[in-house]
């Protein structure tokens, strides 16, 4: 779904303002409304009307994926809208439920509580608490940056892996069988030993609704085209072509809203509900945020760490109201922002649209197919596989493409779940790798210039015959010290005994800490021994105050001045 272009009666960029603090950044209407302008309501409604239109059906069918009854998705709709309006900073973003963590739920449910619907609903209400009261001590303790350590490669290969995964939960009810399985390949197995048991008129009645869904897309991008094809869906059924074709359909759905209430669990009594919370905000974070970034205007200031209040908010209200985790989905946030949202108000709109719906028109749902549910599931989830970003990423490094298939082999291979959680570790794991074995190079002159640059690189480099130039691309840290030290002694074996000067350019290592020090200091006792001199050039500030403190004067001047080229000349080094 393409994103929005400006409009032209888009509000003008207002000049820079200094970041909200106090009751201004817990309650960010406090910042839009008193420039909030008249002129503007007419769009706002217009984008809650359009995006109730949308999500009425997607939430149904999320919340089918879930294993949950499919008038709470509509639920977490109606409550996650305003508490996102009344604390989140973004004005386009539409909060409610995501395909990824309704499967997450869905799956992780069904393995607690696979014969009660009724457990599985108070696990899910207690899962979206969890997820509030998680992100409220993230709140607190100042820890939206945590976001960052998941790499945009992780959550490229984890969300292909998820679509996958999705449509095999979805594929069965479009050929109108039951289906079967606990994993992704198990899954596969039992659809194809059923293929033979396929309803036509049920597979033809599902392809006939992705087509429409598909080309409605393309053609009316941001209307409500599901909306449009589950009304035909529904005066479809009722013709005598599709009398008996084997349709399972929604049926009667509870009019109005359920009553606030706790669930009767405790997380101390469901085991994996504090995992599955923490996979939960883990999706629902990374994925309101990148929205909330994508759809920002030019004078919007996106908050991060708000963010994860609003997220709170929205899981706290959605919990209550006997919901499940919600976030801030790019496709419905997409459909809000280009139906012409200038404010959170249209959330607003949309909340109160679709509770009206709930209170008088649920029963025009009840012969809704299932299978135009899974259509829907499926044509949205398919947007997840972005094959022109996997080859991009296998051009530009096999290493990260390698990542990227590592979490969409957890995902398929050991669930949704444990995949969530694997990509978070290898993310982790693939930083600490980068930085415990850096890259260290061995400098050359670039020829006719004062500058020198990786002679592995550029082979053409000048060298100074007894002299040798390192440069570690990376901080000095406890844990890739062995790994320089190494390097460099091999560095130095391999200049021999004609080695009379070690030049070490610290400019790319801003961080140094105590046993990057004293590595530093080990080198030049070694080098002492063979009476080669160790200089030290580049040093940031805080690494020339511990260079100082913990080598002392025998790395010779240690300031900010120095450069290589300084060191070699006052060496009196001739160029080769």
């Amino acid at each position: 779904m393409a994103l929005p272009s400006p409009d032209a009666d888009q509000p003008a960029p207002l000049p820079a303002r200094d970041a909200p603090r106090g009751l201004r950044a817990l309650l960010p209407p406090l910042q839009w409304l008193p420039r909030y302008q008249a002129a503007w309501l007419s769009r706002d409604a217009i984008a809650g009307l359009t995006l109730a239109a949308y999500a009425i059906p997607v939430s149904l069918a999320y919340a089918t994926l879930a294993g949950l009854p499919p008038e709470t998705g509509a639920y977490c709709y109606v409550v996650g809208g305003l508490a996102y309006a009344l604390f989140g900073s973004s004005r386009r973003v539409a909060v409610g439920p995501t395909s990824a963590i309704s499967l997450l739920v869905g799956t992780t449910i069904a393995g607690m509580a696979p014969f009660d619907v009724g457990h599985g609903a108070q696990v899910a209400a207690l899962t979206a608490l969890l997820v509030a009261a998680l992100c409220l001590v993230a709140w607190a303790l100042r820890l939206s940056s945590l976001v960052n350590f998941i790499s945009e490669t992780i959550l490229l290969g984890f969300k292909a892996g998820a679509a996958l995964t999705i449509a095999m939960t979805q594929l069965p009810k479009l050929f109108g069988v039951p289906g079967g399985g606990d994993g992704f390949f198990s899954r596969v197995q039992a659809l194809v030993v059923q293929l033979p048991a396929t309803k036509p008129v049920v597979l033809a009645f599902g392809v006939a609704a992705i087509a429409l869904l598909v080309v409605g897309e393309r053609l009316f991008p941001a209307r409500p085209v599901a909306l449009v094809v589950v009304i035909l869906s529904i005066l479809a059924l009722g013709l005598p072509l599709f009398a008996g074709g084997g349709f399972s359909t929604v049926g009667v759905l509870p009019a109005g809203m359920p009553s606030p209430t706790l669930p009767a669990l405790r997380p101390a009594e469901v085991e994996g509900v504090v995992p599955l919370a923490l996979a939960c905000l883990l999706l629902a974070y990374i994925e309101g945020v990148s929205a909330a970034r994508a759809l920002a205007q030019a004078d919007e200031n996106v908050d991060p760490r708000q963010e994860l209040f609003a997220l709170g908010a929205a899981n706290l209200a959605a919990g209550f109201l006997q919901g499940y985790p919600i976030a801030g989905g790019l496709s419905q946030s997409t459909v809000n922002a280009n139906a012409g949202a200038r404010s959170p108000l249209a959330l607003v709109f949309a909340s109160l649209t679709i509770a009206a719906c709930l209170l008088f028109l649920t029963a025009l749902l009840r012969t809704l197919p299932d299978v135009v549910l899974a259509a829907i599931v499926l044509v949205a989830v398919a947007g997840l596989i972005d094959v022109r970003q996997l080859k991009r990423v296998w051009q530009l490094s096999r290493v990260e493409f390698a990542i990227a298939m590592v979490a969409l082999a957890g995902v398929l291979v050991l669930g949704i779940l444990k995949g969530v959680l694997l990509a978070a570790i290898v993310s982790v794991l693939a930083m600490i790798h980068r930085t415990a074995t850096p890259h260290v190079a061995r400098l050359g002159r670039v020829p006719g210039t004062t500058r020198f640059s990786d002679l592995a690189r550029h082979p053409d480099n000048e060298t100074t015959p007894g002299v040798l130039v390192v440069r570690v691309e990376s901080g000095l840290l406890y844990f890739n010290v062995t790994h320089v030290r190494d390097r460099i002694r091999h560095y130095i074996a391999t200049a021999g005994d004609g080695l009379r000067l070690v030049v070490w350019d610290l400019s790319t290592s801003p961080y140094v800490d105590i046993a990057g020090g004293r590595l530093l200091g080990e080198i030049q006792r070694e080098l002492a021994a063979r009476a080669v001199p160790l200089r030290v050039v580049d040093a940031h500030a805080s690494v020339r105050d511990l260079l100082r403190r913990e080598i002392g004067g025998s790395l010779g001047e240690v300031n900010r001045r120095l450069s290589i080229d300084d060191v070699l000349r006052a060496g009196g080094a001739p160029l080769s």
